[in-house]
């Protein structure tokens, strides 16, 4: 029987693939990204007909996260927990966390408290079926680009905290950071705490650097610790106080970033 020359190239894929994804550390980063973002967008396909039953909800965000839990087993990455306690707070907060890639989603589902739904880049809305998932459960959209509609924004998820005991999760430096430290933080989130003086809680995710790294394209199995920190208290600050909060926020989660990349890189 003889081989056409569509199914030689088939046969050369089947063989070349497997191959190239154990030789090159560069072909495996990619492949498993592609797969990443690709296998999220098919649950979000899953996740929206099971949330609009509800509608636009901040209980949503249960569903998306019980769908997007089992993705650290598919990448082999284990993810230690710390300080989870601090979040048995009852009336609503703002927390704050690090921005390292999209693998902070990981991260971020790992510990969500309840009623809790993350502030997000208003594009990020447009993105198709995560886009749609997101928006109905309750995530907060915001355009960076636009101040007043930014401070609109941030308004409107003040009144909701309080009407509705919602808590929002904010990412304070704004955008990815992928040079193992942390940006300046914006203020938005300190401003919001204070707005309506609920606690601030810092969330610190440690350094994906032993298995992750986008600039030398690499993305192996491996651990990082998510350490909920205390709660910051804003009873009684006003404006005037928020950059000094922030300063103070921040710091504390710089040294918590540098101590969980110690312990990472300590003998377990």
């Amino acid at each position: 029987m003889e081989i056409s020359l569509g199914q030689w190239l088939l046969i050369l894929f089947l063989v070349a693939v497997p191959l190239l994804y154990e030789w090159s550390a560069t072909f495996k980063y990619f492949c498993k990204m592609t797969f990443y973002n690709s296998y999220i967008l098919f649950l979000a396909i899953i996740a929206i007909p099971i949330c609009a039953v509800r509608g636009r909800n901040v209980e949503n965000m249960k569903i998306l996260q019980f769908m997007l839990l089992h993705i650290k087993y598919l990448y082999g990455i284990k993810i230690d927990v710390r300080g989870i306690e601090n979040f048995n707070i009852k009336e609503p907060y703002v927390v704050v966390s690090n921005h390292q890639s999209s693998l902070d989603l990981l991260g971020l589902m790992e510990v969500l408290p309840d009623r809790c739904v993350p502030i997000a880049k208003k594009e990020l809305m447009y993105m198709g079926t995560v886009g749609l998932a997101c928006w109905l459960g309750g995530i907060i959209f915001i355009n960076r680009k636009k101040t007043n509609d930014a401070i609109s924004v941030m308004s409107e998820a003040a009144q909701t905290m309080l009407s509705q005991d919602v808590r929002v999760w904010v990412f304070p430096e704004g955008t990815r950071n992928h040079n193992g430290s942390m940006l300046p933080f914006k203020r938005g989130a300190f401003h919001l705490a204070v707005q309506t003086q609920v606690p601030l809680i810092p969330v610190v995710i440690s350094s994906y650097r032993d298995f992750y790294s986008k600039k030398d394209r690499r993305f192996t199995t491996g651990r990082c610790i998510v350490q909920v920190l205390s709660s910051v208290p804003t009873k009684g600050l006003r404006a005037d106080d928020v950059p000094a909060l922030t300063d103070r926020v921040r710091q504390a989660m710089l040294a918590a970033f540098e101590g969980l990349s110690a312990d990472l890189g300590s003998p377990q």
